[in-house]
């Protein structure tokens, strides 16, 4: 497969919708995958009552009751506190994974560096085409899971981040 073959593959990926797309000719395999969008969720909370100084004695309770639904929502969200799991970045097809742009050069990341979506990680090498890795997050590298010039099987983990 050449460079302006897969190139249109990608075109197509991206102009249809679809998720996912493999090609098999030979030897050769190209699966490209769109990236899963996170959608924001959102709480709607009943609004409180309107108190007059007439209808105050009878709307006491029902206050009270509206402001216990209001707070069930927010249980399921996190506690500041607690800790937020982390995220793995999932290598997207099979190659050899390198850590930074040339030999001996200096890796894109490091653990602590932080990170934002469209941030390079790494590169992978397949077909002999050089991959780019990026960010699709937020957050802080944690670990890296693979070693320099390692081959990378597809949906193997690389990298571990904490979001935030």
């Amino acid at each position: 497969m050449t460079v302006d073959e897969i190139k249109e593959l990608i075109q197509v990926v991206n102009e249809s919708g679809i998720s996912e797309l493999e090609v098999q000719r030979g030897d050769n395999r190209v699966r490209i995958r769109r990236a899963a969008v996170q959608q924001a969720q959102e709480f709607v909370l009943p609004a409180a009552p309107i108190i007059t100084p007439a209808t105050a004695p009878h709307v006491a309770a029902s206050v009270a009751h509206a402001h216990v639904h209001a707070a069930a929502p927010a249980a399921h969200l996190p506690a500041p506190s607690e800790e937020v799991e982390p995220t793995y970045v999932k290598s997207p097809i099979v190659g050899t994974f390198y850590e930074s742009a040339s030999p001996g050069g200096p890796p894109f990341v490091k653990v602590g560096d932080r990170v934002a979506p469209g941030q390079v990680l790494c590169i992978i090498e397949s077909m002999k085409l050089m991959n780019e890795i990026e960010s699709e997050i937020e957050g802080a590298v944690v670990q890296v899971l693979v070693e320099n010039g390692q081959p990378v099987e597809y949906g193997e983990p690389l990298f571990k981040i904490k979001q935030g």
